[in-house]
């Protein structure tokens, strides 16, 4: 048996439960209407998953930097299949679906319930992904 820190439990103290990214009022703007890439998942992303899921960082493993990185398809299946979260390797990855894996991110702030939500739905609606600038994550170092 390991330390809680060292194998990813629910209780680890290196997976705290994370703070809201997006206000609530942004949450609750995402839940109601439709989700919107910059002021809902962009955020999110940038705060909790690229400062690892970056080229530099994990070359070769799943890069969310932009929407090519992020929507093709790695050994283990598609990163993010528009319309079906349940098919999409991102959602199980903050879901801790694969009982190999605890849920994403390994170290630092986890998700919190309404994130993965707001990233499930967004994925339900096509995940819909700008070009360009707005839809390239900065990556925090």
């Amino acid at each position: 048996m390991g330390l809680a820190a060292c194998t990813g439990t629910p209780d680890s103290e290196t997976k705290p439960m994370g703070d809201h990214v997006l206000s609530r009022k942004a949450m609750d703007e995402a839940m109601a209407g439709k989700v919107d890439f910059v002021r809902h998942v962009k955020p999110v992303l940038e705060g909790k998953c690229a400062m690892c899921h970056n080229r530099r960082s994990l070359p070769g493993h799943m890069s969310l930097e932009n929407r090519r990185e992020a929507k093709r398809t790695g050994a283990l299946g598609s990163f993010i299949v528009s319309g079906h979260p349940e098919h999409s390797l991102l959602i199980a990855k903050v879901e801790g679906g694969y009982p190999e894996m605890s849920a994403m991110p390994v170290v630092g702030m986890r998700l919190t319930t309404e994130e993965r939500a707001v990233l499930v739905k967004w994925v339900k609606e096509g995940a819909s992904w700008p070009s360009g600038a707005s839809g390239t994550l900065s990556i925090v170092r």
